[in-house]
């Protein structure tokens, strides 16, 4: 009996101290696990090792306030985790980079396909993880969209721009041949009214 309270105090210490040093604010969530009272109402997910919320959006504001080598850096820095550290906070980090505009390696279609994988892994996301791939994953469609309608009206204004030239070039084809058959009437005329002198 003593060894299964010795067990169970040991569990609740070293549970307690991982979500703490994991970034979660409160204890009474390992409080609630720990009795079952957390199952199913309240959503706040302990991920041992996850990066809080302000952590990610600390770094995203380095990426849109910092020059080209900080911006740099930070999506390297993301890329090699997400490479080398494979798992829901890793490319929900580098999701939420790509999806950020102003930076040379921005790709919110590839972001979006991202940002669904680490969707998929519910289970193992905070609650603030899971909002912020939520909310990215949104905003990473959104702007493919808007880049897809961009491309489709700059193709639509090259092919009406190709068109109008051709139509230009038409109509100056005309012109000249039309002038031409003037030029070698004037000419026929001219010759002839010499011939008749």
């Amino acid at each position: 009996m003593g060894n299964g309270r010795t067990s169970t105090r040991f569990l609740a210490a070293a549970l307690t101290a991982a979500v703490l040093l994991s970034g979660c604010s409160t204890i009474a969530n390992v409080t609630e696990w720990l009795r079952g009272d957390g199952e199913g109402g309240n959503r706040a997910a302990v991920v041992i090792g996850a990066p809080d919320a302000e952590t990610y959006l600390a770094e995203l504001y380095q990426l849109t306030s910092g020059d080209t080598r900080k911006q740099s850096d930070i999506y390297d820095d993301a890329a090699a985790a997400a490479k080398l550290t494979p798992g829901p906070s890793s490319t929900l980090r580098l999701g939420m980079v790509l999806a950020t505009p102003g930076h040379a390696n921005s790709d919110p279609a590839r972001s979006s396909s991202l940002l669904r994988e680490v969707l998929e892994q519910e289970p193992l996301l905070t609650t603030a993880e899971l909002s912020l791939a939520t909310i990215y994953l949104e905003y990473a469609e959104q702007l493919t969209a808007a880049a897809g309608e961009v491309t489709r009206l700059r193709d639509a204004s090259k092919r009406a721009a190709r068109s109008e030239q051709q139509s230009t070039a038409r109509r100056i084809a005309a012109v000249e041949a039309e002038n031409e058959e003037k030029l070698e009437a004037i000419t026929s005329i001219e010759r002839s009214l010499r011939d008749q002198q």
